[in-house]
Order: structure tokens, then C-alpha cells, then sequence
């Protein structure tokens, strides 16, 4: 297989407040002054190969819109390291790990909300093209015209400010925004989740084409397992800021190693399943800012044991390409 694209080597984010006024005076007075810190990644390792698509399923709150964040260079990361293309990112100047990122973009969740109101269509789409010195600004229209082309919007749409789109519109604007400074790597948060069901599918197929056509790898963060299956070549699962499973789609559909996986896939709805009671996974996730002993899961795990409570799982390899962090691989829950 060819060198990653992206690798992430322990990688946590963690989320802290700052101190008010009272706070500072009291902490100079010799005060010890305690902050709850949200614990949103918890040392994830993972690689990105050129030209995947990969799937990042969770429930809300698991931390993969922060991991997606983290990638796209939008967070930093509180430790650890991420290296694109063989570079340590964090180890770069300002300026070059601002180059570094720009190959890697992001489509967000809300096409209502991430793209500026003010802003005609051909300044949201060429603005960074021109600011990069991908085109010059005397072929920006035919470049945005081009750009708007490929993701099935009409060049006389550039002159169009956001408000006189549709929602799906509005997200093939931002798709175009992404794809304009030629990147590497996109990252999609959640970004077919508040559109019509009609209009996921069209955009879905766009993304399949545009991967087709441009060959970049896709990181395809959401919640919906029946979309992740029939689009991702390979699905990571996160659970509470940590990676508990990883592996081909295929082969994590048909044969789940972690309780927490098997408990996401038995509540998928199939054709075949028409009978059968609705079971959801047990409690409720518990808080980044306080999280589970040992293993994350084992609050709602059916399966776990004392070691569950005091070891944390290490990600091992369970087969081709499969990788599970659970003691039932690893010697047993007890």
C-alpha cells in the first residue's frame, strides 16, 4: 500500500476555560482555582491513504466533528502529532503549515451557515484560488465558472449571492469552495445530514464522481450507518474520543468485533429485520468532562468485566485490515 497521506499518532484535543478576572486575582492571591477540561479526543491513531473514502460514525458527542477539525487544521491538537504527507504539520512555521492545510478542506454540516451572506458566489469560490495563486485574477470567472461546472451548478450562478439557493444548492456551493484550491484531503462533517432525503442522494453521488475525478481521499464524518455503507471503502467507529474499532466496510458490516459496534450495526434498519423490537444501546454516553475508568464503554457494556473497569483497551489488529480495541480480544474481560 502506498505511504499514508495523513497519519494522526496519539493525537487528544482537549477543551478548557479560561479564567475570569476573579479567577486571575484569586489565582495570584496563591488560590488554587480548578477548571473542567472536556476530554474530546483521547489519543487516536489512525491513517488516511490516498484516494479512500472512509467513514467516521459515532454517537453525538464522541468527538468526530473535533477529530475532522483537528485534521483540516482548524483545531490544534493538545498532544500528539499529525503528519501529512511524512510532515510533522505542528513542526512547520506559521506560514508553511498554513500551505501544509491548504490542501486538506472541510464541508460543514449547516450549507445555512458556513457560507457568508455578504459574498457573492464567485468571491466565496475564487477568493482563496487567487489569494494562493492557483488562478490569476483575470481568469477568475472562467475559473469559478469551471469550479460551479463540476458540481452541477450553472457559471451564471458566481453573480448570486447565498440567500437565493436551496439548501442543496447552497451545499454544492460549498463543495465548490473545497474543491477550488485543488486539495488533497476533504473532510465532510455531517454534510448531507440537513438536506432532503432526495437531495442526500444527489449529493452523495456528486461526491462519488468528484472522487472519481479528482482522486483526493475523503474522511466522511456521520451518524447515518446505511449512507457510511454505501459509500465508504472503510469505517472507523468512535466512541467517547476514542477510536474502538476500524476496519473494510464489508467486513465490518458482516462480522463487528466490539460490543459497542455490534450494538450500532443491530439498530440499522433492514428489510430483513421487519419483526424484531427496536433495542437501543443501553445509558447514556457519559461526559467528556469526567469520563469512564478503563474502558469507555464498559458503563454499557453487556459483555464487561473487572478489567473493563481498570485497563484501558489497547487498538490491535484482529484480522486483515481490522482493528479492535477490546479485552475479548485481548485475553478476556476478567
Amino acid at each position: 500500500m502506498n505511504a499514508p497521506l495523513l497519519e494522526l499518532d496519539k493525537v487528544a484535543k482537549r477543551f478548557a476555560r479560561k479564567p475570569d478576572v476573579v479567577e486571575r486575582v484569586l489565582a495570584r492571591l496563591g488560590m488554587t482555582i480548578s477548571h473542567p477540561v472536556v476530554h474530546a479526543i483521547d489519543e487516536v491513531s489512525l491513517k488516511l491513504y490516498p484516494g479512500e473514502f472512509v467513514g467516521l460514525v459515532g454517537e453525538s458527542g464522541c468527538g468526530k466533528s473535533t477529530l475532522g477539525r483537528v485534521v483540516a487544521g482548524i483545531h490544534d491538537a493538545s498532544a500528539g502529532t499529525v503528519r501529512l504527507q511524512g510532515q510533522d504539520v505542528y513542526a512547520l512555521d506559521g506560514e508553511a503549515r498554513r500551505k501544509a492545510f491548504l490542501k486538506v478542506q472541510m464541508i460543514f454540516q449547516d450549507p445555512y451557515s458556513s457560507l457568508n451572506p455578504r459574498m457573492r458566489v464567485r468571491d466565496i469560490v475564487g477568493e482563496a484560488p487567487v489569494v494562493h495563486g492557483l488562478c490569476k485574477a483575470a481568469e477568475l470567472e472562467d475559473y469559478v465558472g469551471s469550479v460551479l461546472k463540476r458540481v452541477g451548478l450553472d457559471a451564471a450562478a458566481m453573480d448570486r449571492f447565498p440567500h437565493q439557493f436551496s439548501g442543496g444548492q447552497r451545499q454544492r456551493v460549498s463543495i465548490a469552495r473545497a474543491l477550488a484550491v485543488q486539495p488533497d484531503l476533504i473532510v465532510c462533517d455531517e454534510s448531507v445530514a440537513a438536506l432532503d432525503v432526495s437531495i442526500q442522494a444527489q449529493v452523495l453521488n456528486l461526491f462519488m464522481q468528484l472522487r472519481a475525478d479528482t482522486g483526493a481521499t475523503w474522511l466522511f464524518i456521520s451518524h447515518d450507518l446505511g449512507v457510511v455503507e454505501h459509500v465508504c471503502d472503510r469505517v472507523i467507529i468512535m466512541y467517547l474520543g476514542r477510536i474502538v474499532e476500524s476496519g473494510p466496510t464489508t467486513d465490518l458490516y458482516a462480522d463487528p468485533r466490539h460490543p459497542y459496534t455490534r450494538a450500532l450495526l443491530e439498530d440499522l434498519p433492514r428489510l430483513d429485520r421487519r419483526k424484531r423490537a427496536f433495542a437501543p444501546v443501553q445509558g447514556e454516553i457519559p461526559s467528556p468532562l469526567n469520563p469512564p475508568t478503563g474502558c469507555h464503554f464498559h458503563p454499557r457494556c453487556p459483555l464487561a468485566g473487572p478489567r473493563c473497569q481498570r485497563e484501558r483497551p489497547v487498538l490491535k489488529s484482529v484480522g486483515e485490515g481490522r482493528l479492535s480495541a477490546c479485552h475479548l480480544d485481548d485475553g478476556g474481560v476478567e
